[in-house]
């Protein structure tokens, strides 16, 4: 799929990003003693898909490139919209990086890069806004980690070369190649990838993305209480949060599956419903892209809100 264009692009906006992400079997190595070795795997993949798909709802990306080897992975996040590069170089991650900001400029010569990491399964499009608008008074930038000894996002403006140098302490090492930290309130989720069971357990409680929600539910209950007002599954809201969204209102499309016509949708304050088959059905649509604007329609209200239609957003 080398040199395919992503099947969902925004030609407006500013940004492509570099998602790395190794063969699924040697992924997320530290996870296996909170998830074990069956469901980690599948983990990993789930992450991808939420930060992919959350990356391609974010109006300041203009399109996602995935660098992977791995099968599965490379036609799930293909799905999604991404350009799929495989990892020629196989010299690491940040080989892979560097590959793919070749990529994206091979298209695009004059193309503003960032890298981004594949475990941000908490990702919201508004907040990774943010954080690109403010590096775009920059040559080179980044975002620490939640930890703040690592880093989650890494961003070269035209003409600057990306020199990513992610792996441990890579907070120290950027800062010192001459990038500017990116320092922001409110963009937790830009920054809460995933290592641990206790990583996982802080991105829960940001609220999963509806991959990981799924993923992990089959093996037990979340590993952290959702934030009031959120609900994993079927998708939600509860108490007075739920009460402000009715009727008919604007959203992002965030996730779609053609065999069974459901899916869902990131409302503007990032929280994610979502619709199912009849919903989709009474919008009279055939397919629908992550990042698309949608409208969508609701009834009831409470603990009873649904949404009953989703279609395209037209002027």
């Amino acid at each position: 799929m080398d040199g395919e264009s992503a099947t969902n692009t925004d030609p407006t906006a500013r940004w492509s990003l570099v998602v790395p992400l190794k063969p699924l079997r040697l992924a997320k190595s530290r996870l296996a003693g909170a998830a074990g070795d069956a469901l980690r795997p599948r983990l990993a993949l789930a992450f991808a898909q939420d930060t992919v798909a959350a990356a391609l709802a974010s109006p300041a990306v203009r399109d996602v490139v995935v660098v992977t080897d791995d099968p599965t992975a490379s036609a799930e996040l293909a799905g999604l919209g991404a350009r799929i590069v495989p990892d020629s170089p196989a010299g690491g991650l940040n080989a892979a990086l560097a590959h793919g900001a070749r990529a994206v400029r091979a298209v695009r010569p004059q193309a503003a890069v960032a890298a981004l990491n594949a475990d941000l399964p908490a990702l919201r499009p508004a907040e990774l806004a943010r954080v690109l608008s403010a590096a775009d008074a920059f040559p080179r930038a980044f975002l620490t980690d939640a930890a703040e000894i690592g880093t989650t996002l890494l961003t070269a403006a035209p003409g600057a070369e990306l020199n990513p140098a992610f792996g441990g302490p890579s907070r120290h090492r950027h800062l010192s190649s001459g990038a500017v930290e990116i320092v922001l309130t409110g963009v937790d989720s830009v920054r809460r990838d995933v290592d641990t069971g206790d990583d996982l357990r802080a991105a829960a409680a940001l609220g999963l993305g509806p991959y990981t929600a799924r993923r992990y539910a089959p093996y037990g209950p979340l590993p952290a209480a959702w934030p009031a007002g959120r609900t994993a599954g079927t998708g939600g809201l509860r108490g007075p949060a739920r009460d402000r969204y009715a009727a008919v209102m604007q959203a992002t499309s965030y996730t779609y599956d053609s065999e069974t016509r459901a899916g869902s949708v990131l409302l503007d304050d990032g929280t994610p419903v979502e619709f199912d088959a009849a919903a989709f059905d009474a919008g009279g649509l055939r397919l629908l892209r992550p990042g698309q604007r949608v409208r969508i329609e609701t009834e009831g209200e409470g603990a009873s809100l649904r949404i009953t239609l989703v279609t395209l957003q037209t002027l």
